[in-house]
């Protein structure tokens, strides 16, 4: 991923998101003690995937937190249909906190918010702080709500293919993915709902009406505003819309990413700098992890003791495939 000159970049990593797909994507591995470690190797190997190939000045993690979020209160039936967790994730989900904060990287986690919220206030915050046109935000995140972030200063970088192949979507990308602009996918997801979390939007509306009603009257609150054109044209959609209102307005408020979530923060904590690499070699280690200890090498081999080792992976290729 080529850097525009004077650019820097700061990712936020969709810790749960990059969690869940790891475990599907790795095998069920143990360690020495029978631990099973799967999901923490296929994690951190995509996060030094990821960094080595952005190359960032800053990287922050966040986490969803096991209280309910504002969105299950607001709708008890919010994200009803998920499948229980398997123990043999939920185990692997404490030693990943575990190593991320012996490592040192920053996490942000919040009560009554998902991580996504928590998401789109950094990558909100970011830029405020920031005050300048160098600096690019990368949300490494898989869920298509993140794409309702995307500015021209915030990016979303998807996992495609397991953990080795990713997309980047800009702005221009998300409309040729979608057919509509970052903005509108909240009013999207606020017609036809979104089945993953378990509410339906307005019933009776799928992609193609919603996508029509969007591109003539661009957001919900337009084309409640001519409801009445629409009742003209056709009565039978008019109704739907007239009874699905409430569902609606719910709809958009859970499909919408809270950017404002309360907690401290500043840029300079996330200074990449700042990570101990002899840490992580060490964590490694205890947990079997010989592969990822020599990739770490590959990746960082600036910071490596062995000179001549420094000389010969720096003449390593890159194995992230970024699709444009």
């Amino acid at each position: 991923m080529e850097k525009k000159s004077g650019e820097k970049q700061f990712i936020i990593i969709d810790g749960n998101g990059l969690i869940h797909r790891a475990y599907h994507a790795m095998p069920q591995l143990t360690n020495t003690a029978g631990v099973f470690t799967g999901a923490v190797y296929g994690f951190f190997s995509m996060l030094f995937k990821v960094i080595q190939e952005v190359q960032p000045e800053y990287v922050a993690i966040t986490f969803d937190r096991p209280k309910p979020t504002f969105r299950k209160t607001l709708f008890v039936g919010y994200q009803a249909n998920r499948p229980h967790m398997e123990s043999t994730l939920s185990d692997q989900i404490k030693i990943i906190h575990e190593v991320v904060e012996k490592i040192g990287f920053p996490v942000y986690e919040v009560d009554g918010f998902e991580a996504d919220d928590v998401i789109g206030t950094l990558a909100k915050r970011v830029i405020v702080e920031a005050n300048n046109d160098n600096l690019t935000v990368i949300i490494v995140s898989a869920d298509r709500d993140m794409h309702q972030l995307v500015t021209p200063q915030v990016k979303v970088l998807a996992p495609v293919t397991g953990i080795s192949k990713m997309y980047l979507y800009d702005e221009e990308k998300v409309r040729e993915k979608f057919g509509i602009a970052p903005g509108q996918i909240v009013q999207y997801k606020s017609l036809v709902g979104d089945a993953s979390d378990n509410y339906v939007g307005v019933p009776g509306i799928g992609p193609k009406t919603a996508m029509d009603l969007l591109q003539k009257y661009e957001t919900l609150d337009g084309i409640y505003e001519h409801l009445a054109d629409i009742q003209e044209k056709n009565p039978r959609l008019a109704q739907k819309l007239l009874d699905g209102h409430d569902s609606a307005v719910m709809s958009r408020t859970l499909a919408t990413i809270v950017t404002d979530v309360p907690f401290t923060f500043t840029v300079p904590e996330c200074d990449f700098a700042k990570i101990d690499l002899k840490k992580i070699d060490g964590i490694f280690e205890e947990y079997s992890f010989t592969s990822l200890r020599k990739r770490l090498m590959d990746i960082f081999p600036e910071k490596s003791e062995n000179t001549e080792e420094k000389t010969d992976k720096k003449k390593r290729p890159n194995q992230l495939k970024l699709l444009n």
